[in-house]
């Protein structure tokens, strides 16, 4: 008999329930449910909606025992940064506010100009890099709008934990999406316990940090009679491009990583942080990984710019056009040279993320694209060259020279942005899986079952079980 495990990966734009087995030495993945992810405005902020996304993952669950699935065990991931207050009850303190809010606008500039914390020395303990809606700079915001919060708060759970503590009552605050509030320490992969004091920030709200492939806990009854299904909890890399790392079927050291979604995570996997001020200067994070790996990476806008493209151009019948529609108008435009940088504040939540590459190009005095190729030849363009900076700079920061890239997640199905990258790059691609977060959730659930020995032996599997499309450099 199979042994079933789920993987509930939940991304900015939508979730889904994908059930996973060993079977003659291959993993195998069914997705069992799908649902839509969205931002609402309330309270004066973008916030996720979360009693939403509570329901749709017993919905999948409930949907996995109808067809026939009772998986031993079950994880979820999420995006990383974004977290909730409970208090002392375990009751919600107030809403779960998106990193794309802008309610951290001056957080960083008001921290150094009072001399309280500069980011290098920051970046310095923690090893993360500089993004404006780190939970640390969210949790800040939170302190000046609602001191009440704080002051009530008994803990913060980030929002994969906070959703497993809602299927278990059980907390715990997961290494992998822990790291990214930037106030876990780098080398002792704890709490900073100096920075969380020079803050000001309560040090009760801080768990216990626990490590992938810790078990959780069986969900409750209630849970068990709303859903028909009796099943363990085991933390995986809770932080989605966590999980999606470890799906990479890479053979040596000499690989860059991408985990390619609607944000694109390219960087390595070390065995040491790297804090230099160089590091720093060039903004790459340290985040927990895996049994105390680091990804070593750089954040990319990524495909969110192609999604928004997409919704612009909703067809009269109210469909929107499929991706291959989208790449195939990017052709037509193939000559069309105009580039933006995809990592500019202005595409994180434009109005009109068109009129934003247009904007842009205006900005820069290069050609303003005119029609919609144009512009989505723009973005390609723009993304393959950010991956090759970024790939640059990796060499320069580790030392290393790296052979290959491999590509996973949902983007690594997008040919004509693998071929773009790998003419811009120089290296051979290696695309998919497609599913690499939900199947590096997985392998952890299988790891801490003792189906899979180890990670080594994990990615073994995953280069059997799928299938990986090479793009050589033109």
């Amino acid at each position: 008999m199979a042994v079933y495990h789920l993987a509930v990966d939940i991304g900015a734009s939508s979730g889904r329930h994908i059930i996973g087995w060993l079977e003659d030495g291959r993993i195998h993945l069914q997705e069992i449910y799908r649902f839509e992810n969205r931002l609402i405005e309330k309270n004066g902020h973008l916030c996720w909606d979360i009693d939403h996304l509570y329901e749709e993952v017993k919905a999948g669950m409930k949907a996995c025992v109808q067809k026939g699935y009772m998986p031993k065990t079950m994880g979820i991931d999420t995006w990383a940064v974004d977290f909730v207050l409970l208090d002392h009850d375990g009751k919600r303190l107030g809403d779960a506010v998106s990193y794309r809010d802008s309610r951290t606008d001056g957080i960083r500039a008001e921290l150094e100009e009072k001399h309280i914390l500069d980011f290098e020395e920051h970046y310095a303990h923690t090893g993360i890099q500089y993004q404006k809606f780190n939970t640390v700079y969210q949790l800040l915001a939170l302190r000046k709008e609602h001191p009440e919060y704080l002051e009530q708060a008994e803990c913060m759970l980030m929002i994969p934990d906070y959703l497993q503590y809602l299927l278990t009552g059980k907390k715990a605050q997961e290494y992998t999406n822990a790291s990214t509030t930037a106030l876990v320490n780098a080398s002792t992969h704890e709490w900073d316990e100096e920075l969380v004091e020079r803050l000001g920030l309560p040090r009760r709200i801080f768990l216990p940090i626990a490590m992938p492939g810790s078990v959780l806990g069986e969900v409750s009854e209630e849970i068990q009679k709303e859903t028909g299904m009796r099943t363990e909890v085991i933390l995986p890399a809770t932080h989605d491009t966590g999980s999606a790392y470890l799906a990479v079927p890479a053979k040596d050291d000499n690989a860059v990583f991408l985990s390619s979604g609607t944000w694109s995570l390219l960087g390595v996997e070390n065995t040491e942080a790297i804090t230099t001020n160089e590091s720093c200067a060039l903004n790459f994070t340290n985040e927990g990984g895996y049994a105390y790996r680091y990804r070593y990476l750089k954040n990319i806008m990524g495909l969110w710019m192609i999604q928004n493209i997409r919704r612009e151009c909703r067809k009269e019948d109210g469909t929107l056009p499929s991706f291959p529609e989208l790449t195939n108008a990017a052709k037509e435009a193939e000559d069309f040279a105009s580039i933006v940088d995809p990592d500019d504040d202005c595409f994180l939540a434009p109005a009109s993320m068109i009129e934003a590459v247009k904007q842009a190009c205006r900005d820069s005095g290069q050609a303003v694209p005119e029609t919609i190729g144009e512009v989505l030849q723009c973005v390609y363009r723009s993304l393959a060259d950010d991956y090759r900076r970024g790939i640059d700079a990796l060499q320069r920061l580790t030392g290393k020279t790296y052979t290959a890239l491999h590509i996973v997640g949902g983007g690594s199905q997008d040919m004509y942005l693998n071929q773009k990258t790998a003419d811009a790059s120089g290296l051979t691609v290696y695309a998919g899986p497609t599913e690499g977060t939900a199947l590096g959730n997985m392998i952890v659930q299988m790891i801490a079952s003792k189906e899979i020995r180890d990670l080594h032996e994990a990615r073994n599997i995953i280069g059997e079980s799928f299938e990986i499309r090479e793009v050589r450099p033109q």
